[in-house]
């Protein structure tokens, strides 16, 4: 059965030319985009979609970094669609990502590194309305 993932390709991934390749990278990997847009966050919604780090020191740079220049959020559609994201965009780290991963190659460092992707089925959820109506998605 199919689920859903939302990731968003960050600041310095657009910044840098590499959306293209990302999303080529994505449905290249078997995943079907039920919803993309280009944004950019205000630091209200920024604060609002990390709301759950407000309390950890990094989150005022986290705001910042992602009101920094224009996003591009996606719903994407695959059998296990969290889990198997999470794989192709690799570790946090790109310096411990696997070779070939969306990070590995796109990312500069542990701040800017290229992409989010849902950690679970209702983050997931989540993340889709946050950025998506149910008319947009579907």
């Amino acid at each position: 059965m199919s689920t859903i993932t939302f990731t968003m390709i960050k600041p310095d991934a657009v910044l840098n030319g590499h959306t293209g390749k990302i999303i080529d990278q994505i449905i290249q990997s078997g995943f079907k985009i039920k919803a993309l847009k280009f944004t950019r966050l205000s630091n209200e919604k920024a604060g609002e979609f990390y709301d759950i780090h407000k309390e950890r020191p990094f989150f005022n740079d986290l705001v910042n970094f992602m009101t920094s220049g224009t996003i591009v959020a996606a719903v994407l559609e695959k059998e296990n669609a969290v889990l198997d994201f999470r794989n192709i965009i690799g570790a946090t780290d790109p310096q411990k990502a696997e070779a070939g991963t969306i990070r590995n190659l796109y990312a500069k460092s542990i701040d800017a590194n290229a992409i989010h992707g849902s950690d679970s089925d209702e983050n997931a959820e989540r993340e889709a309305s946050f950025f998506f109506s149910a008319f947009e998605r579907f």
